[in-house]
């Protein structure tokens, strides 16, 4: 071994050895990044575990509390079963012990989302880094990242699904949209075009992967919690989203026309349905994921019935990877803009419902990229 090389293992341990350091320590001191949303994914999962219902709000906030969560009120897990099978793990382990476990796991997929979009959408190979770095920069990462939310896997899903579907493998494809399926209404649009172009190819592998992936996610808890769905529904029925005033288009029309009326959060839906059956027919013989899982993912956020909270924001990542990709650079500056923006509505504490504007001054972003055509020099020239 050449000197430079034990100078690098030694450097790397002497490395290894401060993280398991910093690692031990923080499992030692809870009030060091204490849990925040993170909380409901362990607390449902620990429950699931025991047999227990975990949507419960009387048996998750002593657990919650337990866990290191100060609050006085149940953290909910809203998504449907299916999700289960993809936080069990953190039931298996302590409340402190999963938080880490957590952010590794959403770190990682942060960073390999940067990586591989990158790719997807023509960024020369060797520049991979720069598809990270936006990433990791992009204020909504932090938001999911410091929260514990499980956004990441959903913008996991999104790209795992371009990256089965471009090396040749539809049902894995399909049965990555399984991660999108964990918060189903943001991506709502990516359904509708799989079964549309299912029908118009008569390819069905896509949506039998997914089915199958989903059936297997939906049916895996039922072997802790027999009645899980129905305490899910008993849940979303005491409980709806109704309560939340979510960054959406229809949040603002309940505002104006009345906070009772929940089926005006739905108006914006019928908006993107029907700019989808306009778009739709206009490129579906020229149909090329990569190019429209991006746009397709953005329209969906703009237009969601509910949630699409600052963490949910990581969605648009395809869309800000595909802009950069492209270099120009009145388009960087936008998006740079629009990530200060982020920036100073979090230090001024406006709350969630003032990133309202953000995905529509992305979508406004995108949407003059696309009608000024292909970039004079190409990433991947």
């Amino acid at each position: 071994m050449t000197v430079r090389r034990l100078v690098t293992v030694l450097a790397l341990a002497g490395v290894a050895l401060v993280l398991a350091a910093q690692v031990r320590d923080l499992l030692a001191d809870p009030t060091v990044w204490p849990p925040d949303d993170y909380i409901e994914y362990w607390a449902a999962a620990t429950l699931a575990v025991r047999g227990q219902n975990p949507y419960d709000g009387a048996l998750l906030l002593p657990l919650e509390r337990a866990g290191g969560r100060d609050t006085d009120e149940p953290v909910m897990m809203w998504n449907p079963p299916w999700t289960l099978a993809v936080v069990f793990p953190l039931g298996l382990l302590p409340s402190r012990a999963g938080q880490l476990l957590w952010l590794a796991v959403n770190f990682g997929a942060v960073v390999y989302c940067g990586a591989r979009m990158w790719a997807l959408f023509g960024g020369r190979p060797e520049r991979w880094w720069v598809g990270v770095a936006v990433a990791l920069a992009a204020l909504p990462t932090a938001f999911a990242l410091q929260s514990g939310q499980i956004s990441p896997l959903l913008l996991l899903g999104a790209v795992l699904f371009l990256d089965f579907e471009r090396r040749g493998y539809p049902a894995l494809a399909g049965a990555a949209t399984v991660l999108l399926a964990i918060k189903p209404h943001l991506a709502y649009l990516v359904w509708v075009a799989i079964l549309c172009e299912a029908v118009r190819t008569n390819r069905w592998r896509v949506l039998v992967g997914g089915a199958a992936a989903g059936a297997l996610c939906s049916a895996l808890p039922l072997l802790f919690v027999p009645d899980v769905w129905n305490q899910f529904r008993d849940a979303m029925a005491n409980r709806p989203p109704e309560q939340w005033m979510s960054p959406t288009l229809g949040t603002v029309l309940r505002m104006q026309l009345g906070e009772g009326m929940f089926r005006l959060q739905f108006v914006p839906v019928l908006a993107g349905l029907a700019w989808f059956a306009v778009y739709y027919p206009r490129w579906a013989r020229r149909w090329d994921w990569a190019d429209q899982v991006p746009l397709l993912v953005l329209v969906s956020f703009v237009t969601a019935p509910y949630g699409a909270w600052p963490f949910d924001m990581v969605l648009l990542l395809p869309a800000v990877v595909w802009l950069v990709v492209r270099r120009r650079a009145g388009v960087i500056g936008g998006l740079v803009a629009v990530n200060v923006g982020c920036l100073a509505c979090n230090l001024l504490q406006t709350g969630s419902f003032w990133f309202l504007w953000v995905s529509p001054a992305v979508l406004l972003i995108y949407s003059a990229e696309v009608r000024r055509g292909p970039s004079p020099a190409p990433e991947n020239t």
